[in-house]
């Protein structure tokens, strides 16, 4: 979903100036209910609705990470996650697992977008892990919006994190694997850094690259465990 910002109050059409108005003042029952939709429609207004469940569907990346939605919950930064990696394995030449958000402090925070991962090999070399759009791990398929996930305290988010275990094109090896994980909740600075290590898979997560030479690991948005196989 594009949303398009109106970048000057002098810019819009004075037709949307003068229901804006009526909306704001709210002369009559009448005028707010025509107003208000015409409003929405035609001049662009954007007012997305709060999650009043763990998963709601609404436009991530509008989400500031300093604002709070409707219902309170402003996003989940570093300091109140607790983030691991759990069901790990190896699937359809593909090995990863999910990287686990769980809500650690005492108040509701909400989450949306791709998670930022640098992959770190015993050497030191730093990758970014790429914004996966569809994975064979996890059965998953971006589709936009990305949805919205509030947490309540304990509650806990997911997002795949896979990549290619087999070497492609004339490449007989890949690359040293990537042994620890730099990972930042969406639009949060602040990180942690978890081992890369997947029991399910008995290895690290392996820096494999694709016939290009780009790197093939990734990360889902962030989603809920019960839309992901576990």
């Amino acid at each position: 979903m594009r949303l398009h910002a109106v970048r000057g109050r002098w810019a819009r059409p004075a037709a949307c100036r003068g229901l804006s108005r009526a909306v704001t003042r709210g002369r009559t029952l009448g005028v707010l209910a025509v107003a208000s939709g015409l409003v929405m429609t035609a001049c662009g207004s954007q007012h997305p609705p709060g999650a009043a469940s763990s998963a709601t569907s609404s436009a991530g990346a509008a989400m500031s990470a300093g604002s709070p939605s409707a219902d309170g919950a402003s996003a989940c930064v570093t300091s109140q996650l607790k983030i691991s990696l759990t069901h790990t394995g190896a699937l359809a030449g593909q090995a990863g697992g999910y990287l686990k958000f769980t809500n650690d402090s005492g108040t509701p925070c909400r989450m949306s977008g791709w998670p930022a991962v640098i992959g770190l090999t015993a050497a030191g070399q730093a990758t970014r892990l790429r914004r996966l759009q569809s994975s064979m791990f996890g059965a998953w398929h971006h589709t936009a919006p990305s949805p919205v996930i509030t947490l309540q305290p304990g509650d806990s988010a997911y997002a795949i994190m896979a990549a290619d275990d087999k070497p492609a094109g004339s490449s007989t090896r890949c690359p040293a694997p990537y042994v620890r994980l730099r990972v930042s909740p969406p639009g949060d600075p602040g990180h942690v850094t978890i081992s890369a290590w997947l029991p399910g898979a008995v290895s690290y997560l392996p820096a494999c690259a694709s016939a290009d030479g780009s790197p093939t690991a990734g990360t889902s948005t962030i989603t809920t465990l019960s839309s992901l196989p576990h």
